[in-house]
């Protein structure tokens, strides 16, 4: 039995890192995505590689050097994938670039937002929509060779608490993600009677690199109650939740939002 496939954007470093070592312990094959750090996309290979060979698994992960926000890399991606394995059983859209400066609504200016859009929603919407168009032929064909479908392939939005969290100085952000949470309920809507599954996965507060900068400012407020659970959220918390969709734990979901925030959406008096 050929082993499933994921490809994840932005999955050298942070979450995206995680939900490939999460996946690769199960016995998934892995396509890592980057946009500028080979060495970090390589770091990611080389603690999948060892994973593998500790657990005996014949696992393969392999790296593919694109930006998401331009659309002939986009292309180029899915037919890496489909030349290397042949199928793609799971798209993860974590790829995700922060504001370059942190300014005031006010005060944003058109380049800064579209940087961040082009990444950020733009990408990743039409990213899956390959994804999808792939996943629909593959169902087919498996289909008219008398052979059963891939069991529920799968598109998963990572987006954030700032989908619906309002932070006025990085406004083309909140607004990326608000964006994917619309893309996740449109696809599902679309994608359901092919049954391909789609879901949004909504962090809270991660420990990333890419949030090392605010650590001082969200330490102090992590402990006076932000956060019910009283702790930064890891890529490894993010990681097994991508595990447990791609092990078909919610057979009778899709469009589904899994707050991963360590409680920070619950709303008390």
């Amino acid at each position: 039995m050929k082993n499933k496939v994921a490809l994840i954007t932005g999955g050298s470093r942070g979450l995206g890192r995680g939900v490939a070592i999460e996946l690769a312990k199960i016995g998934w094959n892995v396509v890592i995505n980057y946009r500028q750090n080979e060495s970090a996309a390589q770091e990611t290979l080389s603690l999948i590689t060892k994973l593998a060979s500790a657990s005996g698994n014949n696992i393969r992960a392999i790296a593919c050097k694109a930006d998401i926000s331009k659309k002939e890399d986009r292309f180029k991606l899915l037919d890496f994938t489909k030349t290397e394995f042949g199928h793609l059983d799971m798209l993860v859209n974590n790829a995700g670039v922060a504001p370059q400066k942190r300014v005031d609504i006010l005060e944003l200016d058109e380049d800064n937002f579209d940087h961040v859009l082009n990444s950020n929603l733009k990408g990743a919407f039409f990213l899956s929509q390959l994804a999808a168009k792939l996943m629909i032929e593959q169902q087919s064909q498996e289909t008219s060779q008398n052979s059963h479908p891939t069991k529920s392939p799968k598109i998963v939005f990572i987006t954030s608490i700032s989908s619906y969290t309002a932070s006025i100085n990085r406004a083309e952000y909140c607004i990326a993600k608000a964006g994917l949470s619309m893309a996740t309920k449109l696809f599902a809507s679309r994608l359901a009677k092919h049954g391909i599954q789609v879901f949004e996965i909504r962090p809270g507060i991660m420990d990333t690199d890419m949030t090392k900068p605010v650590h001082d400012r969200y330490d102090p407020l992590i402990k006076s109650g932000l956060i019910p659970m009283a702790r930064w959220g890891t890529p490894e918390d993010i990681g097994k939740t991508i595990v447990a969709i791609a092990n078909d734990c919610f057979p009778f979901s899709t469009g589904e939002i899994i707050n991963i925030d360590g409680g920070f959406h619950i709303r008390t008096l």
